[in-house]
Parts: structure tokens; C-alpha cells; sequence
């Protein structure tokens, strides 16, 4: 699963458009001095307005179910761009995937 890492600034949305915050597991793993995520990490989301039927149904939190299968981060699968993921509400029912639009660009040695 190649692609850019996220990392704790990525812009990361619900499918509704509501922001998700990363709150990070670890602070030694960083690109461009921003810790890298992985599933360790808290994913979650605020002020999202889905609702059902007249009932809100904000999505609160993001599981992530496929990350990378080679990379770690302190032991913890990392999350690259192409993760999948999963928004749920506080009940845990599924929302959709988020949508992560801005990520750290890999580093090429030189």
C-alpha cells in the first residue's frame, strides 16, 4: 500500500465535511516535525451535522481497518494515504469513509 504518510496536521474530514483531529500516540516518529499517525492514534470528529430522520447521527471518531502492512510506527501499523478508515457515530454505526485530502509527501533520499 505505497503512498504518503498522515501525520497529526493532515486535513482529514468525515463524509459530511465535519474535521478530524488526530491526537497522537507518539511524539518520536515525525516528518517534516510533525508526528506521524498510525492506529494507535485517536481520530476524532467534531461538529459533524448528519443526521437520520431528525435524529443527529454525528460521526465522533474514525476506526481505521486496512492501514500499511509494512510500515510501524513504535509497533503500531502506520496510516499512508491510501488507508481506509471508518467514521462511527457515538452509538458506533458506520458513517462512511473519511476523506483525507493533505498529507506529508514521502521522502526521497538523495
Amino acid at each position: 500500500m505505497p503512498g504518503n504518510l498522515l501525520h497529526v496536521n493532515a486535513t482529514v474530514t468525515c463524509p459530511h465535511g465535519a474535521q478530524a483531529t488526530a491526537l497522537p500516540a507518539q511524539g518520536r516518529v515525525l516528518v517534516a516535525g510533525q508526528a506521524v499517525t498510525s492506529t494507535a492514534d485517536l481520530y476524532t470528529v467534531t461538529g459533524c451535522p448528519f443526521n437520520v430522520a431528525g435524529k443527529p447521527q454525528p460521526c465522533v471518531t474514525i476506526r481505521w481497518v486496512v492501514p500499511s502492512a509494512r510500515i510501524r510506527v513504535n509497533g503500531s501499523p502506520a496510516l499512508p494515504q491510501s488507508a481506509v478508515g471508518l467514521c462511527q457515530s457515538a452509538e458506533q454505526v458506520p458513517q462512511g469513509p473519511p476523506v483525507v485530502t493533505v498529507v506529508q509527501q514521502r521522502a526521497v533520499g538523495v
